[in-house]
């Protein structure tokens, strides 16, 4: 039996398991999502995803495909130059598991990805660490799951015995670094010129062509209002004659509610409002946890309205890819807290470590525009001065680069501060104080040495160790603002934030 397994769900990365009968015989079994071709007979893929530019490198090569999937693009660039000519190339969001039974070699990464190894070298790869927690090795009673790097891909070596050893881990891209692929976009070089009319009008090229790369499916839905009124208008270019769908979910009175709603009618949208109250909010948060396979504390808090859109769009809708909002809080400095002065020396590292754990939070099919890479390191690339929120408004830069486009209502790009009566972190945090009383507190270094909690966000890395004991290292730290000495992570206990909604 070879030592080298990739398992997963229809909810994951597809049902995988590889097996061989020898070092020299290799076979799948029980594969879903998996390919090899005649052309490359030595090159076993398990790929799941999108490459966005694949059609390009496709042409600029002058690859002859034998397929109409985009993953065909991964055999071409392997055999032509290997693991590094493959990474610097692709464009995309995908997980790449790729067998080289020529040279004995495994090559993994890309998208969200857990691992676990024993000590006999049996290896174990899912997109959820709930796909490899369960399963029993027959050397192996336990298996130390855990997540794969971000922005890494590893490379293994297959021993003559059938053992797998890891022979690298490299870094292959940084989101402050121009993107490799960049080089085969017919796009003018990003960084030099600070002029600010300079600036804004590459800012409005890059957002245009990260939607442009993302549209590879006809069913479509969409958040946040600039990606949805940005969609719609290169979808009229087109002429697509399909209605583009948009969601949006809060509370009754949500100021988000009416925000959204006034954009579907600006923009002409086939628009969803999905309401939750609070009592469905609290009975999601389990499977919330369950599903993120976190106890983070802000994680928990914004997920739950999410999964709970996530399962609309699921059960009332035929939308399978969705183009959302995700990630421009942490890129543009959306949060209150980047208001504060104290912290402009720490902006880069502060923006970085803010936005390192997105990838494990990302839902459905999800497509993230202000991710792209050449987008987000252009922005990084500004000066802080250029970035940081201006006259007590957040996404200024943004707000400024698009007031004039006629694609979002001027009232909506200049709404810097929503509401905070009522909201979705008071009640969870009200029946969060009911959960956890003083003497589980007075435990909790001694129940939880990991991340030992120092308020009632015990109650979330309870339920996290309920559905998965002993995996409390998922989760590497509690992110803290660096500024003060704060104990919940939440911008709602900030000073700042509280003098904000009062003003």
């Amino acid at each position: 039996v070879w030592h080298l397994a990739l398992f997963g769900s229809d909810d994951c990365l597809s049902v995988q398991c590889l097996n061989a009968m020898g070092p020299d015989a290799f076979c799948f079994e029980n594969v879903s999502g998996y390919t090899n071709m005649k052309k490359y007979p030595y090159l076993w893929l398990c790929y799941s995803g999108e490459i966005y530019n694949h059609k390009k490198i496709q042409q600029h090569f002058e690859f002859e495909y034998q397929t109409k999937m985009d993953g065909e693009l991964i055999f071409h660039l392997y055999d032509k130059g290997g693991n590094e000519q493959t990474i610097c190339v692709l464009d995309g969001v995908f997980a790449i598991f790729l067998l080289d039974t020529a040279n004995k070699k495994v090559f993994l990464g890309f998208r969200p990805l857990f691992k676990a190894m024993t000590e006999d070298r049996f290896l174990a790869v899912c997109s959820e660490a709930k796909g490899l927690v369960t399963l029993k090795h027959f050397k192996a009673p336990f298996l130390k799951v855990e997540p794969f790097l971000p922005g890494h891909y590893e490379v293994f070596d297959l021993k003559p015995n059938g053992q797998v050893a890891s022979v690298v881990m490299v870094k292959y891209h940084h989101c402050r670094d121009e993107p490799p692929h960049a080089l085969y976009y017919n796009v003018e070089k990003l960084f030099p010129g600070f002029e600010t009319e300079t600036v804004k009008n590459k800012l409005w090229i890059l957002f245009n062509d990260a939607i442009k790369r993302r549209l590879m499916t006809d069913r479509l839905g969409l958040g946040l209002q600039l990606v949805a009124a940005t969609l719609l208008k290169q979808l009229k270019e087109a002429q697509v004659q399909y209605p583009l769908q948009t969601f949006v979910i809060g509370m009754e009175d949500s100021p988000d509610l009416l925000a959204a709603r006034k954009v579907g009618n600006h923009i002409g949208s086939e628009h969803h409002e999905v309401l939750f109250n609070s009592e469905e909010g609290i009975q999601a948060l389990d499977e919330v946890i369950f599903s993120l396979e976190t106890y983070n504390i802000t994680t928990a808090h914004a997920s739950v309205s999410m999964y709970l859109i996530s399962k609309y769009i699921q059960k009332n809708t035929d939308s399978v890819v969705i183009f959302s909002g995700e990630g421009s809080e942490e890129l543009i400095q959306g949060y209150i807290y980047f208001h504060n002065k104290r912290w402009s020396h720490l902006e880069n590292t502060e923006l970085e470590r803010s936005s390192q754990g997105i990838y494990l939070m990302i839902s459905l099919e999800l497509r993230v525009p202000f991710l792209d890479h050449h987008f987000s390191s252009y922005y990084l690339y500004l000066s802080t001065e250029m970035r940081i929120p201006k006259n007590e408004i957040e996404k200024h830069l943004l707000r400024e680069t698009f007031e004039d486009s006629n694609l979002i209502l001027k009232e909506i790009l200049c709404d810097g501060i929503t509401s905070v009566k009522n909201s979705w972190f008071k009640i969870l945090q009200k029946y969060v104080e009911h959960q956890v009383d003083d003497a589980m507190m007075a435990n909790a270094a001694q129940k939880f040495p990991f991340n030992t909690p120092k308020t009632k966000g015990y109650y979330y890395h309870q339920i996290l160790e309920h559905h998965f004991p002993g995996q409390a290292d998922w989760l590497s730290h509690y992110w803290m603002p660096k500024w003060i000495d704060a104990t919940d992570p939440s911008a709602h206990t900030l000073t700042h934030y509280k003098s904000a909604a009062k003003a």
